[in-house]
């Protein structure tokens, strides 16, 4: 559109300069001389003959005249001058006692130019004008008309489709899907038995853990339409418009029967009704009401299965987790060390590893990572080896990219003197001592003390297993662990510093949920307080306690003795294998990092 709108009016500005040029320009063999000058040169008897047309004069002279115009000189023959606009009535009698040629011509008709230019031009000018105006208020009105139709973008099923064989992982996930695999397949098999398979299917899972892609991998697995649309595509400043577009995209899934619906962030447009301090929001609660009346049946969609992701089940409305609804809830977890092999021998299919590179320690490494986060080590690893003009992925380079994600980029311009730097290795050095010596913590992989993001220093574990189930032994222990490198501080320097203070949030609030949450208090027992974690601030402040002041201060005491024997417990663990710490330190300072089996042979385990 905007194409054709510049050549429009590249066509208009064209035409009237080529009638404006004809209309006005005067011949191309003729110069064009002020009219004293051509009364000069009649006085000066050097004009042979004129031709008069109107108030045009037209002349040859006897003799060529030098004619100097903008600094060019030329030899001027033949003129063109033009009647002054008050007349001249004495020329003629000049020409004739001069004894010049006088031939007169007719007025040209130049109507037909001027109703082109002054008439007709115009008209088309604001024509033109007046048709994109219209053309344009007609596009905004028929948007306007159009923003109740579905926004779902369908699929193409012609293209490359995505199967179970791309996801990685997610066993139990693929597992339950695969019933509705079989349904969409074969859908008078469970008919012949009565069997209702669930119209709505809920995947719940942290970010990243590959929801979308495992709705793709069900719709490609039974080869069937898919319409994807996030939750906020059916929002809109005008009350109503949500609620239409879900009938749209109900209809338009119907007609393409089989096929698939899959909502991405459901909770966006799903969240419970009627909460927050100011109330619910009516169009969003519209939205909602449409899709679970879309959902329970009022016009059976046969063959058609609403898939729908968040990561924030627990603000869903009730109503569509009920049976009719979204009765399926399958949960799409974090990959396990298993799972997370898979992921990433998957992702390095296409990738130029070396030979040495082995994926199952970046594996058991990554606790809590999910396939998103993986995809980018490797990715990272890519860059980093094209950086550094390789062809090849190194180990150095996995290993770089999983240090850079997870704790920042290395902060290169960052000076320490040389005290900053032995206090640094004497903390770094205190968590890798108690880590590799109390028995319910992970084996150390490496320690060091080069700065990244906001960490002065790490201290990186590599667990041998998942823990799914912590025992008040193995979280007393990791009390220990997260305090030795303020203990270390303390023990050498008679001081501590504020470098120990994500150590000791982390302590204390893994310290209060032993207490409060989990009941592993020996003086206060069985006893979990605070309830739920209420998302909705109107909810919350309407929620009174559940314990008195008196239960507080018991819980605030039991929190500050446990932190207490967990720093007192590293100090002694440190004290036990001072020489072993001066060793690491020695290495800190010498390498800036030093691997797991250094620290374990400093503590005299050569098996380790």
């Amino acid at each position: 559109m905007g194409c054709i709108r510049g050549l429009f009016w590249a066509f208009l500005l064209f035409l009237t300069y080529t009638l404006v040029r004809q209309f006005t320009a005067p011949a191309a063999d003729a110069t064009t001389l002020p009219y004293t000058a051509f009364t000069q040169e009649l006085r000066d008897d050097n004009v042979v003959e004129v031709t008069v047309q109107g108030e045009e004069v037209r002349g040859i002279l006897r003799a060529p005249v030098e004619w100097v115009e903008e600094g060019d000189t030329a030899e001027v023959t033949e003129f063109v001058t033009y009647m002054p606009s008050f007349g001249d009535p004495d020329l003629l009698a000049r020409l004739d006692e001069a004894g010049v040629e006088v031939r007169t011509l007719p007025e040209r008709d130049t109507t037909w130019i001027q109703l082109l230019l002054w008439g007709v031009l115009p008209i088309l000018i604001l024509g033109g004008i007046m048709l994109f105006v219209l053309r344009g208020m007609a596009g905004r009105a028929q948007s306007f008309l159009s923003i109740g139709k579905s926004q779902a973008k369908e699929h193409e099923r012609e293209g490359p489709q995505t199967t179970f064989d791309d996801v990685a992982g997610a066993a139990g996930a693929k597992s339950e899907l695969q019933e509705i695999v079989a349904f969409l397949k074969e859908p008078a098999r469970f008919h012949a038995l009565g069997a209702e398979v669930p119209k709505g299917v809920l995947l719940v899972g942290p970010p990243g853990t590959g929801k979308t892609l495992l709705a793709r991998a069900v719709a490609g697995e039974a080869d069937v339409s898919f319409f994807v649309i996030t939750g906020s595509d059916f929002m809109e400043m005008f009350v109503g418009v949500g609620a239409k577009r879900v009938r749209a995209l109900f209809d338009q899934a119907k007609e393409n029967a089989p096929s698939i619906i899959f909502i991405d962030e459901l909770d966006s447009i799903g969240r419970q009704r009627g909460t927050g301090l100011g109330g619910g929001h009516d169009e969003r609660e519209q939205t909602l009401n449409q899709l679970l009346s879309e959902l329970d049946g009022f016009e059976p969609a046969e063959n058609v299965i609403v898939m729908a992701a968040s990561n924030r089940p627990d603000i869903l409305d009730p109503a569509l987790l009920r049976p009719g609804r979204f009765d399926r809830r399958i949960s799409v977890d974090l990959p396990s060390a298993g799972e997370r092999l898979e992921i990433l021998r998957l992702h390095a299919r296409e990738l130029p590893l070396e030979p040495e590179v082995d994926l199952d320690p970046l594996a058991r490494g990554t606790p809590g990572f999910s396939g998103a986060d993986l995809k980018n080590v490797l990715n990272e690893a890519a860059l980093a080896a094209a950086r550094h003009g390789k062809t090849r992925i190194g180990p150095g380079e996995i290993e770089g990219a999983h240090d850079r994600i997870l704790l920042g980029l290395e902060r290169e311009g960052l000076a320490l003197t040389d005290d900053e730097m032995r206090l640094l290795a004497y903390h770094e050095g205190g968590h890798a001592i108690v880590a590799a010596t109390l028995p319910n913590t992970d084996p150390v992989h490496k320690v060091t003390i080069v700065p990244r993001g906001r960490a002065m220093g790490t201290t990186h574990q590599l667990p041998e297993r998942e823990r799914y189930i912590w025992r008040r032994e193995d979280l007393l222990d990791q009390l220990a662990l997260l305090l030795g490198g303020r203990a270390a501080e303390d023990l050498v320097f008679g001081t501590v510093t504020s470098g120990a203070e994500d150590d000791l949030q982390r302590a204390t609030e893994t310290a209060r949920r032993m207490v409060s949450r989990w009941g592993m208090s020996d003086s206060l027992g069985p006893f979990s307080s605070g309830g739920p974690e209420e998302v909705f601030i109107g909810q919350q402040l309407a929620r009174g306690r559940d314990h008195s002041e008196a239960t507080a201060r018991a819980v605030d005491g039991e929190v500050r003795r446990i932190l207490d024997d967990a720093a007192n417990r590293a100090r002694e663990t440190l004290e036990q294998h001072r020489d072993a710490l001066e060793q690491v330190v020695a290495l800190l300072l010498e390498k800036e990092e030093v691997s797991g089996d250094e620290v374990a042979e400093a503590l005299g385990r050569k098996d380790a």
